[in-house]
């Protein structure tokens, strides 16, 4: 049997199949020829508006209706990976989803379809569907359970997390919210305020909204951003809100940047608060803040060893154009080059490559760089992957890395994948390694990877319990 598929411009490809070949198996082919990740495939006729005129990949051709020499048309898939701690989520935008990992914190999904957003905590899920309902799943202590709210989640347009609670904002600018009550899964305190929100800003234990007027509202940890009190007159003219574990800084619409929280982790810059004028952007760490002003110097507070302290360096912090942030560390890119402090400054990049840097990801404990070669350059603690020796020769041509909590993982230019740091967190794909070819994207949670072909099959790596392994979805995948 022949059957033609063929994509919205008019490009199209010719496929040979027996008639009881599934139509999994033509998808895949198309995937693999147009090289453009998930494909749903449309009976012939079909207008494509709805999940009816979608053909059944686990039927054969046959079953589904096909006859040689039909037409088939293929829509291409915006694919969206969202990651508890030890699971993933997976999900085509206007789709099916599909999640893997630890059940109790997100791993078993249930049946998803028109999924347009899915957020996380640290161990629960929250889907918006194209009819603005939510569905969430997962810890239920973690935001995993939304029935006192299921009818208020309605007309809701995007969703916001702390690491324990979920806040969603609907299309006429309110606000509901669930999970533990004392990490922002209780705004009741503040929720004749909540109407008009714009954006909702989050850290580890509290919830920052910005009204449409620039005013904020917070709510959730009182210590940890939860209660704004002291500055709220302040909080006017907000343009946008940043956030370390437990603080949060706001740029103002003048440059002024006000901070509020844990004063241990950047909720107090008033040792700083004279230079924290004509700011463009703010950087965070686990607990301290970087800003870089319209004249390029930095100003940092906050713990000083996650870089709230920037005094040793502060010379070399002239014409920045970027911060790049770690957990423990900042690193700033800069004219002259490339400056590092706090526990990034550990092992730090040797003075000859700093100008070539293009692109940085931290682990819990280190930092890569990619140089403007190509070539990656590591530091920090070894075991977190700051170092890369035995992998070194294979990281050439690197487009893109991302991290776990302890490893790396490198997409090379011609899409296949270099790893390191420690096994258990992804740092060895060598059973794997046969299948990262033709990797487009590649995510991460704290225990694992997983990574995106171009033909939209998925392979994941890392500890297996905690979504390392998604073997046992693999019919799922195809189904989306």
């Amino acid at each position: 049997m022949r059957v033609e598929v063929c994509l919205p411009s008019g490009s199209c490809f010719l496929a040979e199949l027996g008639e009881e070949s599934q139509v999994r198996e033509l998808k895949r082919r198309a995937q693999q020829h147009f090289r453009c990740g998930f494909l749903r495939l449309l009976r012939p006729g079909s207008p494509g508006c709805c999940d009816s005129g979608t053909l059944d990949v686990r039927q054969s051709l046959s079953q589904a209706g096909l006859r040689d020499g039909d037409m088939v048309q293929a829509v291409v898939q915006t694919i969206q990976v969202a990651a508890t701690g030890r699971a993933f989520a997976l999900h085509v935008k206007a789709g099916k989803a599909a999640s893997w990992g630890d059940p109790a914190c997100g791993g078993d999904a249930p049946d998803l379809a028109q999924v347009l957003q899915i957020q996380s905590t640290a161990g629960a899920f929250a889907a918006i569907l194209a009819s603005g309902d939510v569905v969430t799943w997962g810890d239920s202590l973690n935001g995993g359970d939304c029935s006192e709210v299921q009818d208020q989640l309605k007309r809701v347009a995007h969703i916001q997390a702390t690491q324990h609670a979920f806040a969603a904002i609907r299309d006429d600018g309110t606000v509901v919210t669930w999970g533990q009550p004392k990490f922002g899964g209780d705004s009741s305190q503040v929720q004749e305020q909540l109407t008009r929100v714009k954006h909702i800003q989050a850290n580890q234990y509290a919830f920052a909204a910005i009204l449409h007027d620039g005013h904020v509202v917070t709510w959730g940890g009182l210590n940890f951003g939860g209660d704004s009190s002291q500055v709220q007159g302040k909080l006017t003219y907000v343009q946008q809100i940043q956030a370390t574990y437990s603080a949060f800084a706001a740029i103002r619409e003048d440059g002024e940047v006000v901070t509020w929280g844990n004063r241990l982790t950047g909720g107090d810059g008033s040792h700083v608060q004279e230079q924290l004028t004509h700011v463009w952007r703010v950087q965070a760490t686990r607990h301290a803040f970087a800003a870089i002003r319209e004249d390029g110097s930095v100003v940092s507070w906050g713990n000083p060893f996650c870089g709230g302290d920037s005094r040793e360096v502060q010379e070399q912090l002239m014409h920045v154009v970027s911060i790049h942030a770690s957990p423990m560390g900042f690193v700033a890119v800069s004219n002259n080059g490339t400056v590092a402090w706090g526990e990034a400054k550990q092992g730090e990049l040797p003075g000859q490559v700093r100008p070539q840097v293009q692109q940085i990801q931290s682990t819990e404990g280190a930092f890569a760089a990619i140089l403007a070669s190509g070539d990656v350059v590591t530091w920090g603690i070894p075991s977190s992957g700051g170092d890369c020796s035995h992998v070194q020769d294979q990281l050439k041509r690197v487009a893109h890395i991302q991290a776990t909590q302890h490893a790396f993982a490198a997409i090379r230019d011609d899409g296949t994948v270099v790893t390191w740091g420690q096994p258990k967190f992804g740092g060895d794909s060598s059973h794997v390694q046969d299948q990262l070819t033709r990797v487009r994207h590649i995510q991460a949670n704290q225990h694992a990877f997983v990574a995106i072909q171009d033909d939209g099959r998925v392979v994941a790596w890392g500890n297996p319990d905690w979504g390392g392994d998604c073997r046992d979805i693999l019919d799922e995948l195809d189904c989306l």
